[in-house]
């Protein structure tokens, strides 16, 4: 066609004489690792990136050349995703009756996908929310695969609801991903946390007990060690519901702790997008944050095949990979969008970022452990941790102090009963419950 075909190494000049608008990558099998060096190259240049989808999804007619897709943070991060145990993944799901609570939510979304196209009997999806519970329903039933699908709209804290959902669906497996999540909301709302995630996992866990389900697997977090906000700290107390209800030879009790998942409803990542588009600023917390990510469909796979794992009472972690600095990753997105980061050292610059500062019970950087023993299970990127757990006895005791607290609308007795139950809970010293504040 009369088309020069220049060296890649050109790219430098090409950008810097102003002569390149876009970047297409056209290498739609390329690893991981390599397009994440592609990238790390390009983005000195401040270039717009866009990448060629896979051929198979060209031919699948999902996507048009026309559509070529906007840089993914999955490729900025660049992760190894380690192929899926079939085996793993089949033994709680084919033909089985599999229950996902928090159905419609990001994680309850992505498990309830995988759940569908292995080969489950049938899925009940249970959630809170209308719109979310519809759309996760509309989806499954429009992908062509065939299965009972069934929606239920219900609080995870009904337990007259939940145990009949068990009973009469005859439920064999729980993926209990239902919670309150977002750490400043839950800081300003700390009752509702306790109430969504200690008492709706205690009712979950103990109506799979009664309705005899085989395995119950509790969605954790990394903010649940050593926890410096309200969240974490609920988490933690729901992991320990868990271990104490681990002695029941009925249900195989599992809980899986993972980091940040790219993407996710409220996540810092889909905010920093649209800051970008809207020109900016971009606001990070702090220069030296940094945080663990894995995508949405890694981290509900791997939590499919932790689930399998589980003996009772395990609590297991999940290889993050190398974390990242959040600060870097906004600079990164800001030049991959074609645009140039305005500081004081380049004050043209397009786009600027801005510190906002810690938020109240965020931390700098997470963890994933709460004590040092771990050891290896028969998946790589899947780690069993041994940690201390309370006798039911007194978890029933801090249990009953807390609904007390709720009762009462006490914000300091909630943080002493769990400053008290959950080891190394260590709140900040400022109380942002928005009703505690009007009053006071």
């Amino acid at each position: 066609g009369g088309i020069k075909v220049l060296h890649p190494k050109k790219l430098e000049k090409l950008a810097i004489k102003g002569k390149v608008d876009e970047v297409l990558i056209a290498m739609p099998s390329t690893s991981k690792a390599t397009l994440r060096a592609l990238l790390k190259e390009i983005e000195d240049f401040s270039l717009k990136v866009r990448i060629l989808p896979g051929l198979a999804e060209l031919a699948q007619g999902k996507i048009l050349v026309s559509e070529l897709k906007e840089v993914d943070i999955s490729d900025l991060l660049g992760r190894y995703e380690v192929e899926a145990n079939q085996n793993l993944i089949n033994r709680n799901i084919q033909n089985k009756v599999v229950l996902i609570t928090g159905a419609g939510g990001s994680i309850g979304s992505e498990i309830a996908r995988q759940v569908a196209k292995n080969h489950s009997q049938k899925i009940i999806l249970l959630d809170a929310n209308e719109y979310a519970l519809y759309s996760i329903k509309q989806e499954l039933e429009h992908s062509g695969i065939d299965l009972e699908i069934y929606a239920v709209l219900a609080s995870v804290t009904n337990k007259k609801r939940i145990m009949e959902v068990c009973k009469t669906f005859e439920v064999d497996t729980i993926y209990h991903t239902a919670a309150y999540k977002h750490v400043p909301l839950v800081e300003e709302n700390p009752f509702e946390a306790v109430f969504n995630n200690i008492q709706g996992t205690k009712t979950c866990a103990e109506a799979a007990i009664e309705a005899r389900v085989e395995t119950f697997v509790l969605i954790s977090t990394d903010k649940a060690v050593r926890p410096t906000n309200i969240m974490g700290a609920t988490k933690r107390f729901a992991e320990l519901i868990l271990q104490s209800l681990a002695k029941n030879p009925s249900t195989r009790m599992t809980m899986v702790r993972f980091g940040n998942v790219i993407g996710s409803s409220g996540s810092a990542i889909p905010l920093f997008q649209e800051q970008i588009k809207n020109g900016g600023p971009v606001t990070v917390t702090h220069p030296d944050v940094i945080r663990y990510f894995m995508s949405i469909p890694e981290a509900a796979e791997l939590v499919i095949q932790a689930g399998a794992m589980g003996k009772g009472g395990d609590v297991f972690v999940l290889d993050m990979g190398e974390p990242v600095n959040i600060f870097e990753l906004a600079k990164r997105l800001i030049n991959l969008s074609g645009m140039e980061v305005k500081d004081k050292t380049n004050p043209e610059g397009d786009i600027e970022i801005i510190f906002t500062g810690l938020r109240p019970g965020e931390k700098l950087y997470e963890e994933l452990l709460i004590g040092g023993k771990v050891s290896t299970t028969e998946h790589k990127q899947i780690l069993r941790a041994e940690e201390d757990f309370l006798e039911a006895d007194s978890l029933e005791e801090y249990y009953n102090s807390l609904k007390e607290a709720e009762k009462e609308g006490d914000v300091n007795a909630l943080r002493e009963i769990l400053k008290d139950a959950v080891s190394g809970f260590t709140p900040s010293d400022e109380i942002v419950d928005i009703v505690y504040q009007q009053k006071n």
